[in-house]
């Protein structure tokens, strides 16, 4: 069997990657066929935006991803420090090979390498993989008129809140509203807003923004506490609780948030158009203030 090598697939990226332990560029890094990650999905990710050269909500990405390693019983297997060094690293060169100002760094763990079996194997050396790409965030149009959505059924597992690289619910669930040539796809789990495929999802009833619980059928994004902060901020009330199929119908305004897509407006949802009175179909002021208060942070960052 011929293995692929550099040349034969010149479209994959050179630009330069972290794995176990050593920069390598993108194309050339390679793990074995028996590593967990491979094998089951046995593994967590996590993707931190950076802004100019600096990273955005470092600690709060890190914690998240203490929690998916916790929950999946992998130990973290780098610092902090260790972690802003490969992140700033590789947005370094990012920037100096391919001019990007803005970037995103993706963060893989894997459980590591063993012969193929159900159980954990104990004591296992965790594969660490980190690259970093372009971030390509909403549109002026999209910003201006807002996005299609559609709905779905929840379909995917019961521990939505790890980051677990076991995304085939979440990519059968992008492809609804790919299909339909919407830009996301809504769930809903008995009839209960969960989330997006991937993005959260956010409901503007009678100027408070609502969401869904932190629970283990949502992952929580790291927006969730961004929005928090910028909703006590502006003065909006914040409020996160059960939110039936209903109201997501009859709200005000909806919104999804993510890291490329920061906040952005549903306008459409099913066909239909979002919202009441003259600002039915279109962006609401509950929208613009997130989005002034979202690049607000961005300019405050400090990583």
């Amino acid at each position: 069997m011929n293995l692929p090598t550099p040349d034969d697939a010149p479209l994959l990226p050179d630009t330069l990657s972290y794995l176990n332990g050593e920069y390598a560029p993108l194309r050339d890094a390679r793990i074995s066929v028996l590593d967990r990650g491979f094998i089951f999905g046995d593994g967590v990710y996590d993707v931190l935006p950076a802004y100019g050269g600096r990273l955005f909500r470092f600690e709060q990405h890190m914690a998240r991803l203490d929690r998916s390693l916790a929950g999946l019983r992998i130990p973290n297997p780098l610092t902090r420090e260790q972690w802003l060094a490969i992140a700033r690293r590789l947005i370094a060169s990012l920037q100096t090979s391919k001019g990007f100002v803005n970037q995103l760094v993706y963060i893989q763990v894997t459980r590591g390498v063993a012969v193929r079996d159900h159980v954990m194997p104990p004591g296992l050396t965790p594969t660490v993989f980190v690259m970093a790409g372009e971030m390509k965030l909403a549109s002026a149009a999209q910003r201006e008129h807002g996005v299609a959505c559609v709905t779905a059924d929840d379909f995917r597992w019961q521990k939505a809140h790890l980051k677990s690289t076991s995304l085939l619910g979440s990519v059968l669930a992008r492809q609804i509203s790919a299909d339909a040539g919407a830009v996301e796809t809504v769930m809903f789990r008995d009839g209960f807003l969960s989330e997006g495929a991937s993005s959260n999802v956010w409901v503007v009833q009678d100027g408070a923004v609502l969401g869904p619980p932190r629970d283990h059928l949502v992952l929580e994004g790291i927006r969730y506490g961004l929005i928090e902060d910028i909703c006590r901020q502006q003065g909006l009330r914040f409020e996160l609780r059960r939110i039936a199929r209903a109201e997501v119908l009859a709200a005000d305004e909806l919104l999804l948030s993510s890291a490329t897509k920061e906040v952005l407006p549903i306008t459409t949802l099913d066909g239909t158009p979002v919202g009441h009175g003259a600002q039915r179909g279109r962006p609401g002021p509950v929208y613009a203030r997130l989005y002034a208060g979202y690049q607000q942070a961005v300019a405050a960052q400090s990583n």
